[in-house]
């Protein structure tokens, strides 16, 4: 499982690296180049929209979808990523600090840090 994993994490560092290179693009030419212009709100409205329409899959039990919208979620997550100076790496970090973290906990944790 862990060669899956990092498999993937390639993967997205990979399109990272793809969705950086596109900016200053071109916005005529480049999908991200065109996001990335339209600035903060217009790419967490695209992201939202992409979240609403993972939700309406997996509702409707469509496991293709799910996985299709999943995948568009997660490149529009990372454009927002990419306008927000966020790498990758540091969503890592994040998720291995939270490792075998009970879920209640580390929301309660959240909460009293006024992170939530």
């Amino acid at each position: 499982m862990a060669s899956a994993a990092a498999a993937g994490a390639e993967v997205l560092d990979r399109l990272f690296e793809v969705i950086e290179s596109r900016r200053g693009g071109d916005p005529a030419r480049s999908y991200v180049a065109r996001r990335l212009d339209q600035g903060t709100g217009k790419i967490a409205q695209k992201l939202g929209e992409e979240a609403v329409e993972c939700v309406i899959a997996a509702i409707a039990g469509d496991r293709r979808a799910v996985i299709g919208e999943s995948a568009d979620l997660l490149f529009h997550l990372m454009i927002l990523w990419a306008d927000a100076g966020i790498a990758p790496g540091e969503v890592y970090g994040e998720l291995a600090r939270r490792e075998g973290v009970s879920g209640l906990d580390e929301k309660r944790a959240r909460h009293v840090t006024g992170d939530e």
